[in-house]
């Protein structure tokens, strides 16, 4: 009896212990779908060691518009981040440029800052990430506009729109990011890559100042290979301000600490930017001049012809006689002379 009642008490205590290790498990699961907590696959950890980083590293997130790219970017063991991959956007909404306001399905360009509040495990399309517009930048500029998420579902509406598994292993990246202790990870979004040849291809935008404020924010990661400090004062970026704290959006801008490969390539991207822009200015007044050379000979041409059809309507449709009759100016037959 008593080995009975021992062998039923363990069984019971087995029980117990496995509905609430269950019990346990499903405080991950919301409705039955555990899309957010699926692991990395195994390559993907593989090829973050391979890289000298791994999935809790710092992370960074780089999405070029007019590519229809994103890039995943991780921290490595030297404290810089190395590319790690590049996700194809399936669809985002309006044009190269900001956002501006609500309701323009206009995608959103800038820095950004995620946080694990801006994580969202329950989207309607699939899993997301809220690129917290607006910042500090865009209020400062009155912009409005909610909810502009990275998501899956390939449908945008102010959006950037991945694949579905393009979300998934972007999703799981952040999340493990924010599991190795990192408090957030940089968004930058640009209208493509800040080259000066792009740069002049879209000199006559009216986003051009913008574009030139954060491509300093650009540039300073593509030469250093760490995310930048971000802030707004006089309502435009600033980056890597000597002081630290907030700043006033509105207020004057302090000092900023000069990397001196940064100055120098602004300044040749600057001059190159200009060069450029002459060149195109002379090519469009070059062609504007060759086709109003074209039309003003294409009118010489046809004033020609059109002077040699009148004359010869005039030699043969004649001219009306003193009866108001016309005449041919041909001799008439024999019957008609006097």
């Amino acid at each position: 009896m008593t080995a009975t009642f021992f062998h039923r008490f363990a069984a019971f205590i087995i029980l117990l212990w496995l509905s609430l290790g269950l019990a346990a498990c499903s405080g991950f699961i919301k409705g039955g779908d555990n899309r957010h907590n699926v692991p990395l696959s195994s390559g993907v950890v593989q090829g973050l060691r391979n890289m000298g980083s791994s999935p809790g590293d710092g992370m960074l997130v780089r999405i070029f518009k007019e590519e229809a790219i994103l890039e995943v970017w991780k921290k490595t063991g030297s404290g810089t981040y190395r590319h790690f991959k590049t996700y194809e956007i399936c669809a985002y909404s309006g044009d190269l440029g900001p956002k501006f306001k609500e309701g323009d399905r206009q995608s959103p360009e800038g820095f950004y800052t995620i946080t694990p509040g801006l994580m969202n495990p329950r989207s309607s399309y699939y899993l997301a990430f809220n690129t917290g517009f607006p910042n500090k930048f865009d209020r400062a500029h009155g912009r409005t506009g909610s909810d502009l998420m990275v998501h899956g579902d390939c449908s945008s509406r102010g959006c950037y729109a991945m694949t579905d598994a393009g979300i998934a292993e972007i999703y799981a990246l952040a999340r493990e990011t924010f599991k190795g202790g990192n408090p957030s990870f940089q968004l930058q979004i640009f209208p493509f890559r800040m080259t000066a040849a792009n740069m002049a291809k879209h000199a006559t935008s009216p986003h051009m100042d913008f574009w030139k404020d954060i491509k300093e924010g650009h540039d300073y990661f593509e030469l250093t290979k760490t995310p930048p400090v971000w802030d707004v004062c006089e309502k435009q970026y600033i980056f890597n301000p000597a002081n630290s704290g907030p700043l006033d959006a509105a207020g004057p801008c302090p000092a900023s600490v000069q990397l001196p490969a940064l100055t120098a390539k602004l300044k040749a991207d600057e001059a190159e930017l200009a060069s450029k822009a002459e060149a195109a200015q002379k090519a469009a007044e070059r062609k504007a001049a060759e086709e109003a050379a074209l039309r003003e000979r294409g009118a010489t041409v046809n004033n020609f012809f059109s002077g040699i059809g009148s004359g010869i309507g005039g030699l043969f449709g004649g001219a009306a006689n003193a009866n108001g009759e016309a005449t041919t100016g041909m001799p008439t037959s024999d019957t008609q002379r006097p």
